[in-house]
């Protein structure tokens, strides 16, 4: 079934480096790179693949664990340098700012940086 549904993606839609990834797994494909006049720790990997029904809330606290950061140290996450609510799901949020390449583009600080 996979393969099928792949081939048709490569039979009719442009091909972007994200389309065949996302045509197997069906998840939000995520890449979170941190700020670039952040302090905040460096990430070990920066694409996800996610649970559409995940919040933004919740990938916070997943990278706060990856990248060991104490429970009063703040990280606040952007995407085209706006900050989303916390409780919004990362469907909407995928939805109304993904790129071309089926990405979702996202940036963490440890401060404010952008004065959202």
């Amino acid at each position: 079934l996979h393969q099928s549904y792949t081939l048709l993606l490569d039979n009719f839609m442009p091909y972007t480096p994200g389309a065949k990834i996302h045509a197997v797994h069906l998840g939000l494909m995520i890449i979170v790179e941190r700020a670039s006049r952040s302090r905040a720790p460096e990430l070990d990997k920066k694409k996800y693949l996610v649970p559409s029904d995940l919040t933004v809330g919740q990938l916070c606290f997943l990278i706060r664990q990856r990248v060991s950061m104490r429970p009063e140290e703040a990280l606040f996450f952007f995407v085209k340098n706006s900050l989303p609510p916390s409780s919004s799901p990362l469907s909407v949020v995928y939805e109304e700012h993904h790129e071309e390449d089926l990405f979702l583009y996202m940036t963490y600080s440890n401060e404010s940086v952008y004065g959202a």
